[in-house]
């Protein structure tokens, strides 16, 4: 992989966290100042990590195995578009 692959992956998964964490905020302010303030909220989090951001590390590590070089690589970055569009569409529901 090149250079630049590597950081079009990095910046990717630093997409899907930073999504993640405005997410996250403006669940927790909506609920805090409605009085509806639950765990819940912190460990819905928790399974979006398991459900979507340790597939895509799991499509990293196992790129050596890839015989192509590129199929893993279009997985991970389909995966996380969809991560991605995902939060993108949360966070615009939430306004």
């Amino acid at each position: 992989m090149s250079f630049t692959l590597t950081s079009w992956m990095m910046y990717t998964m630093w997409a899907v966290f930073g999504l993640m964490i405005i997410d996250f905020l403006l669940a927790f302010f909506k609920s805090f100042w409605a009085g509806t303030f639950s765990p819940m909220i912190v460990l819905n989090y928790l399974k979006d990590i398991v459900y979507f951001v340790l597939p895509l590390n799991i499509i990293v590590s196992m790129m050596p195995m890839d015989p192509t070089g590129w199929i893993l690589v279009i997985f991970y970055f389909i995966g996380g578009i969809a991560v991605i569009l995902k939060y993108l569409i949360d966070i615009k529901g939430k306004f």
